[in-house]
């Protein structure tokens, strides 16, 4: 990470994916740099935004001729429906393949753009200006794009990397406190992953931080077979939480749980000490994020949903820390994370 020069004092992260490496910028104000980043030759952009994002005054110029496409807010907008639509009113406009799409908002608009310019004219490049911090340390980093389908998240999709990805922490003040805790729960993921020092780190240099944790994790693993699955953690039980529903827990929040309970599970395998687990709850709890299993939470219920989390190829499988670091464990016993859900209740 240095510091920028054609981006002012901006952070720049590199993501070396060879011909496909592209920078992140990390900085307040850097959406107002976006004519800089637009891949050459494109004579028209399509912005593409959300209401919310609009509404709070988050406009950019890519400094060509351009046109803003408004979406809906919320995970809702992830549809096939709503590629089609987008492509056919780039088609309408007169979008070509030498062109490009900057999505604007947090991760449902850059999972949403990113995967309408993937397979418009069989792949269009990609700007994303990254306004939460869920999408500035996690959606907007890597190349994963998709949508929904009504039997599960994100089971329609593709990799494709961004030419540019820039992160304004400015707009981090136009947030909900909701909004916020949602990124906080993904940022304390950071924490365990690498030993990086976030916590004394100001919020943009850790953003930063977390921005070249996860760019080097995807050089080492773009496509997800392997080592990539380290970006999973506390997920398991986080996703449970959220396709159980009911619980009032937002995505980075629901992760915040997972954390504490995939410390308390690898110390109950013997993977771990009782020191590690209680510098994950304090990590935790250290960003306002809740630490225990919501009072009313079906615990049963949890663990056969367990079976259903995309790492379950053989078998229920957890991103567990360990002497080694993270890695996926299987086999653990059913009792043993039943067990362990109620100690955490």
């Amino acid at each position: 990470m240095t510091a920028g020069t054609d981006l002012d004092q901006a952070l720049r992260v590199p993501v070396e994916l060879g011909e496909r490496s592209y920078d992140v910028w990390v900085g307040p104000g850097v959406r107002h740099r976006l004519a800089e980043v637009v891949p050459g030759g494109a004579s028209r952009v399509a912005v593409v935004t959300q209401a919310a994002v609009a509404d709070a005054g988050l406009t950019v110029d890519p400094g060509v001729e351009h046109r803003v496409f408004i979406t809906d807010d919320g995970e809702h907008i992830k549809t096939l429906g709503a590629v089609e639509e987008l492509c056919r009113e780039f088609a309408q406009w007169g979008l070509t393949r030498r062109d490009a799409v900057v999505a604007v908002g947090g991760g449902a608009v850059t999972d949403l753009a990113g995967f309408t310019a993937a397979v418009y004219h069989r792949g269009i490049r990609m700007v994303y200006v990254a306004t939460t911090l869920l999408g500035q340390i996690d959606a907007s980093v890597g190349g994963k794009t998709g949508v929904n389908l009504p039997e599960g998240k994100n089971l329609v999709g593709a990799f494709w990397q961004p030419s540019a990805v820039l992160c304004d922490t400015e707009a981090l003040d136009t947030l909900p406190p909701e909004e916020m805790r949602s990124g906080l729960g993904e940022m304390a993921k950071y924490h365990f992953i690498a030993d990086a020092g976030l916590d004394s780190l100001p919020l943009v240099e850790r953003i930063a931080r977390c921005v070249a944790i996860k760019a080097e994790v995807v050089a080492d693993d773009e496509r997800e077979s392997g080592r990539r699955a380290v970006l999973n953690y506390g997920h398991t039980l986080a996703h449970a939480l959220e396709a159980h529903g009911g619980y009032d827990l937002r995505h980075g929040e629901a992760v915040a749980v997972g954390l504490v309970y995939a410390a308390e599970l690898a110390h109950r395998a013997g993977r771990i000490d009782a020191h590690r687990v209680d510098e994950h709850r304090r990590v935790v709890s250290g960003y306002g994020l809740p630490t225990s299993l919501p009072a009313d939470a079906d615990a049963a219920g949890l663990v056969e949903l367990f079976s259903r989390d995309k790492k379950a190829v053989g078998g229920v499988t957890f991103m567990l820390d360990g002497p080694h670091g993270i890695e996926a464990v299987t086999g653990l016993d059913p009792a043993l994370m039943l067990e362990t859900l109620e100690a955490i209740r």
